[in-house]
C-alpha cells in the first residue's frame, strides 16, 4: 500500500508562489498515477492536476491551467506542484493521491480524468492560504 505525505503549504499573499511535495513510501509509484486534489472550507474535493508516473504526461485543471506546473521525480519517488501566481481562490486544503495506472481513462465518447473514488491512497493534505 502506498503511504503519500504532502508538504510546503503555507500562508502566502496575492500574486506569490509555493511549491507543494507529495512523498511516497511503501511502493514505488512507477505504475501510478499521482493527483492533487484540493477542498475549500465548504465546497467539493476538487482535481487540480495529475500526472502519469510512467510517462510524465500531465493534466491540470482550467482554473489551474498556465499558473501550475505538476512534476515527478521517479528516483525520489516524489510529485511536486508548482503553484505561481497565487490567487485567494486557491486558498484551500491541497491533497495528493495515487491511483494505480494513468490519470484519465476512456469512454465510449472521450477521454476523461479519473474519478477522486479511483484513487486509493491519499495523503493528509497541507493548508495553502492566499491572502489578498
Amino acid at each position: 500500500q502506498v503511504q503519500l505525505m504532502e508538504s510546503g503549504g503555507g500562508l502566502v499573499q496575492y500574486g506569490g508562489s509555493l511549491r507543494l511535495s507529495c512523498a511516497a513510501s511503501g511502493a514505488t509509484l512507477d505504475h501510478h498515477a499521482i493527483g492533487w486534489f484540493r477542498q475549500a472550507p465548504g465546497k467539493e474535493r476538487e482535481g487540480v492536476s495529475c500526472i502519469n508516473m510512467s510517462d510524465g504526461i500531465r493534466y491540470y485543471a482550467d482554473s489551474v491551467k498556465g499558473r501550475f506546473t505538476i512534476s515527478r521525480d521517479n528516483a525520489q519517488n516524489t510529485v511536486y506542484l508548482q503553484m505561481n501566481n497565487l490567487k485567494p481562490e486557491d486558498t484551500a486544503v491541497y491533497y495528493c493521491a495515487s491511483a494505480y495506472g494513468i490519470c484519465t481513462v476512456q469512454t465510449a465518447q472521450a477521454i476523461r480524468p479519473r474519478d477522486l473514488s479511483d484513487f486509493a491512497s491519499w495523503g493528509r493534505g497541507t493548508q495553502v492560504t492566499v491572502s489578498s
